[in-house]
């Protein structure tokens, strides 16, 4: 979506191109001076100079392009139109529409005299919706991005930025069908989301390839949806594996070249066998325009995040309870190591695993599962990627000895993210359409909420909801039903039906939005 790929720039704040030569007189003498050399060079090998394409003057009036002109196989890299043809069905384009209010108000509303009609007009509509001067109505943003099916029973495989907050999702297939889909599960410290759409018959699908095998230099395709325009195909290679480009904790993207724009995010990319090895998610701009620079999530990446959000709906990661950071060359000397490696830690939870184990702040931990921890990141994605309950084996360099600690590694505490709705789908009188997750100290953070605030995150408002038609946005936080503090989705749920029970028409929400705390009333459909 396009939000991404806006948000780049705060990634990678101040961007600057470089110029590559300096334009200076002298700079444009030496060019000069080669092209003058190169001149020489061909005419003191007694080459004759003959119009472009073309052998002696007899062919002169010949246009480059006819056959007898052309070499026998083609020059360049192989046509990609076969893998084109053939993957481009499975690519979707992924439009989102989200709704905020917009606050209307006449001039000087709130200085009429009580007398006047416009009056009551105003002090009417303001209590509504929303109190104050004017009133608010909605306002329809809308974002487009791009998507993949990876079975032919209707999942898509997104971005999570694509979709995060969107009140509608539609799905367009390159036939020009559109489809409304519904978020299964996302992943927002991987940016990967999971959605689906239903269908009488298969749907054309791709799936996950192995990116281990990617070399810098191969040739890959970008399909996606940039700018709106649908259906597009980029060509590129791979620039560099194992990128960190600081928007999450398992960062390891493949750079590629292949031009990636606005609503490429989601879209996925294939080799030249046309086997999905990433999927598109960012792209490095000073100015928001493709330069060459893109992110891929490599498939291995997305295929275990995928696998969980289609099952569970979230993603289960383990935990060590450690915080860590880079052996720089600077740390390994002090240290009296040999050279720079693994992850030192600096600093170890209360009741962790690894407190448990007797890891100690100031420990370098340079194995874990028997693998070598070459850079800190390896730790963070290993033990993420290993399951709760087992035990594996930490080697860590302490006061210049080595030891082996046994640790039981544990599941990530508040991880858990799909959305749940405020009440069940099949109980019409208690559906107010919102779709909410438990505040995590991480959501609180991204969110830039104070870390002792309490309550339930909004992550989905049905378009034409009663909770939308109230003003309720994704990324609200509800604290209280009633007079009664929430901690958690099924909280709300559970206030919600015993307001319907009571015959009350509407629930009370206390909302907080921009650090501000309000009541809503929600009226009950019907």
């Amino acid at each position: 979506m396009n939000r991404r790929h806006a948000s780049i720039n705060r990634i990678l704040p101040q961007a600057t191109a470089r110029a590559i030569a300096d334009a200076d007189p002298h700079g444009r003498l030496r060019r000069g001076a080669l092209i003058t050399g190169m001149t020489l060079a061909l005419a003191a090998g007694g080459a004759t100079l003959l119009p472009f394409g073309t052998s002696d003057a007899a062919d002169a009036h010949q246009p480059v392009n006819a056959p007898s002109a052309m070499p026998a196989e083609p020059a360049g890299p192989p046509s990609f139109a076969d893998v084109a043809e053939r993957v481009a069905p499975a690519v979707v384009n992924v439009t989102v529409m989200q709704r905020s209010p917009q606050r209307l108000s006449l001039p000087g509303g709130d200085q009429l005299p009580k007398d006047s009609p416009l009056y009551e007009f105003f002090k009417q509509f303001g209590e509504q919706f929303g109190g104050g001067e004017g009133f608010q109505v909605p306002r329809q943003h809308e974002g487009e991005g791009s998507g993949f099916l990876i079975d032919p029973d209707g999942y898509i495989v997104t971005n999570n930025h694509v979709i995060e907050g969107a009140d509608r999702i539609e799905i367009t297939m390159t036939d020009g069908t559109q489809y409304k889909a519904h978020v299964v599960g996302r992943d927002p410290k991987t940016d990967l989301a999971v959605v689906k759409i239903d269908s009488d018959k298969p749907l054309p699908y791709v799936s996950l390839g192995n990116s281990d095998k990617a070399r810098i230099g191969d040739w890959v395709l970008a399909v996606g949806n940039p700018f709106g325009l649908g259906g597009s195909v980029n060509a590129g290679i791979i620039s560099a594996r194992g990128r960190d480009i600081q928007s999450g904790p398992y960062d390891d993207y493949l750079q590629i070249d292949a031009p990636i724009n606005r609503g490429n995010s989601g879209g996925p990319l294939f080799d030249a066998s046309g086997n999905v090895i990433g999927v598109n998610t960012a792209i490095f701009s000073p100015s928001g325009g493709n330069i060459g620079i893109g992110f891929a999530i490599p498939a291995e990446t997305v295929s275990q995040v995928v696998s969980d959000l289609r099952t569970k709906g979230h993603v289960d990661r383990g935990w060590l309870g450690v915080q860590i950071q880079p052996v720089t060359d600077e740390i390994a000397g002090s240290l009296g190591l040999d050279h720079a490696e693994g992850a030192l830690v600096a600093d170890v939870l209360n009741g962790t695993p690894a407190q448990k184990a007797g890891v100690r702040s100031g420990d370098v931990i340079i194995r874990a599962a028997g693998k070598p921890m070459d850079d800190y990141r390896d730790l963070t994605r290993l033990i993420a990627g290993i399951k709760a309950g087992t035990s594996i084996e930490l080697t860590v360099i302490r006061d210049g000895h080595t030891k082996t600690l046994p640790v039981t590694i544990a599941s990530m505490p508040g991880q858990d993210t799909s959305p749940q709705a405020a009440a069940p789908s099949n109980d019409d009188e208690a559906h107010i359409g919102l779709y909410l997750a438990p505040l995590t100290p991480e959501a609180a953070s991204e969110r830039g909420l104070d870390p002792d605030s309490t309550g339930v995150l909004v992550e989905q408002v049905e378009a034409g909801s009663p909770a939308q038609r109230a003003g309720i946005e994704a990324g609200n936080l509800i604290s209280m039903v009633g007079q009664q503090p929430v901690s958690s989705p099924d909280d709300v749920a559970s206030a919600v039906r015993k307001a319907v029970k009571d015959n009350r028409p509407s629930v009370l929400l206390r909302v907080e939005q921009n650090g501000e705390q309000r009541f809503v009333a929600v009226p009950f459909r019907g």
